[in-house]
């Protein structure tokens, strides 16, 4: 058995600091050459070991960690969009997530998305206070400890900081984690670390990196450990033309070694594709690459866990955030890659919205937030909106004909489609954002109809004539009225005290001005047809 490198994501609510901070780690590792250099993968980036001894060093001791991991694979893109496409059955193939917090302003709606995804997901993870620079008074020292620099501060600077600490703790708690700063915690199963950074200075960078490689590895060593003689397990990342090749596979792989030759089975809307490893490439070091030279360099096998480059046979259909595995028994595969994707996009309700996402790890990520909102779906799938979709919400409820289009397409002739039928489309790249907009859009819907059901609604109306205000007997009857309570208009007919019909509203008129109602508490001449003063009505 060999151990692999964890698999680290990122993720936090949009600028808080996500890209900054994955920025300042790389560009430390690339600095410390002679340390041990990163290794650029695709997708992703290797912090290897050596680069941990040489920018923590005692840190490691004073948190009482060992680190004997080869290194930690961090996935390049940031956000629970790309969290969400690397899933694989029974949860993610990240092995712990770093959830940034911008530290000024705590827990925003995506921070909020975010930890529901890795509750759902059962993904571990640390809390990154970012942009503590930005603490009013904080004087950033030259050192990647945060602890150093924290002692340093002055005193108003400390409680400022604390303050907003406690903020944090706070609003985590009503999603039932106790946390707490790291420096405080002395058994990690037990709290939610909080480590204070900065992407800018690198402030708390050191103990950020020491945490992440000591809890991979002393809580989930059983699960970093591999044959590398197994099959391969991967997840497509990207498909892209590159240059000389045509169209290639970025990806990850998580378990086992690919090789050159090998026969792979990607998973896809329709059926499993099968196809061959043509041509594996890793990039080349950061030092080698040049201008007008490949940037990669091909390789016989790539064991995980690492980014890889995959040139198939075949690739019609692949689309990201679908996994694969190499295989000896394709049929064997084929059939369990379409149990598992029949499972993903299942539903019993013949009732709800059409949801359609960019990845299976997406649909698993949109059913379990959609369940927690009370959000019925009728039917999940994968790619861009299609016209059926549109004909099928057409047949649901009026407040559930809706289409979820996130991170996916959706053409123009889809769209006029959806108008003509009556079904709206909401569409955006950020899961909270789409439920947010319909459950608005909705609620106005139902208060719209409320009013104009309550307008329609014909509500008694009681009225008394005047004293002195008969202006005219018949034909039609003419006086002033008081209206005492409800709403009086044109074409109202009037019943007498004994509940007989005498007449009806022609006109109306204020203040010699034609009006079209007059509402409690207006004095106001009216008109009656087939009322006869003296003989169906008197004055008072």
């Amino acid at each position: 058995m060999a151990i692999r490198q964890p698999i680290i994501s990122v993720l936090g609510h949009v600028d808080h600091g996500k890209t900054t901070l994955l920025d300042f780690i790389r560009g430390s590792a690339i600095a410390q050459k002679e340390a041990g250099r990163i290794t650029q993968h695709i997708g992703a980036t290797e912090v290897p070991k050596q680069t941990i001894d040489r920018l923590c060093g005692s840190i490691v001791e004073k948190l009482g960690f060992k680190i004997d991991i080869p290194g930690i694979l961090i996935i390049d893109t940031p956000g629970h969009e790309a969290f969400t496409s690397l899933r694989k059955r029974g949860g993610s193939i990240s092995d712990l997530a770093i959830l940034v917090v911008d530290i000024t302003q705590g827990v925003q709606p995506q921070t909020e998305e975010s930890i529901q995804i890795l509750k759902q997901f059962r993904t571990p993870f640390v809390v990154a206070l970012t942009k503590i620079d930005n603490i009013p008074g904080w004087v950033s020292r030259d050192t990647l400890s945060f602890a150093e620099s924290y002692e340093k501060q002055p005193e108003h600077t400390k409680q400022a900081f604390m303050d907003r600490v406690y903020s944090i703790i706070g609003q985590l708690s009503h999603f039932a984690f106790d946390s707490d700063l790291f420096t405080n915690i002395s058994d990690y199963t037990k709290k939610l670390a909080l480590i204070p950074v900065s992407g800018i200075t690198g402030e708390g960078v050191a103990e950020l990196l020491t945490i992440v490689f000591g809890l991979t590895q002393k809580y989930l060593k059983d699960r970093l450990e591999i044959n590398p003689n197994d099959k391969a397990k991967g997840i497509v990342l990207e498909v892209k033309d590159t240059r000389g090749l045509g169209k290639t596979v970025d990806a990850i792989i998580y378990d086992g070694t690919l090789s050159r030759g090998n026969t792979i089975v990607i998973a896809s809307v329709d059926k499993p594709i099968v196809t061959r490893v043509k041509i594996l490439l890793r990039p080349k070091p950061l030092s080698e690459m040049r201008e007008g030279t490949s940037k990669f360099v091909p390789v016989d096998s790539v064991s995980a866990s690492a980014g890889v480059k995959i040139v198939p046979a075949d690739i019609e259909g692949v689309i990201a955030g679908m996994p694969f595995v190499s295989t000896d028994d394709v049929e064997s595969t084929v059939n369990e890659m379409k149990a598992d994707i029949q499972d993903i996009l299942h539903t019993d309700s013949t009732q709800g919205v059409v949801v359609k996402a960019d990845s299976l790890g997406s649909i698993e990520a949109i059913r379990g937030l959609l369940d927690n909102a009370g959000i019925n779906y009728k039917k999940l799938g994968v790619g861009f909106v299609r016209k059926q979709d549109i004909l099928e919400a057409k047949l649901s409820d009026k407040y559930e004909r809706v289409v979820f289009a996130f991170n996916v397409d959706v053409p123009d002739d889809v769209r006029s489609l959806a108008d003509k039928e009556g079904v709206m489309i909401f569409k955006a790249d950020v899961v909270y954002k789409i439920i947010e907009d319909y459950v608005e859009w909705k609620r106005n819907k139902q208060e719209l109809e409320k009013r104009q059901e309550l307008s329609s609604l014909v509500r008694p109306t009681r009225i008394r004539v005047l004293h002195g205000h008969v202006f005219r007997q018949s034909k039609p009857a003419i006086v002033g009225v008081e209206v005492l309570c409800g709403r009086l208009v044109p074409h109202l007919r009037l019943l007498n005290a004994a509940g007989k019909e005498i007449g009806e509203i022609r006109q109306i008129q204020d203040q010699g001005q034609n009006v079209s109602e007059a509402m409690s508490g207006a004095q106001v001449a009216v008109s009656i047809d087939g009322a006869v003063v003296g003989r169906h009505f008197s004055e008072g």
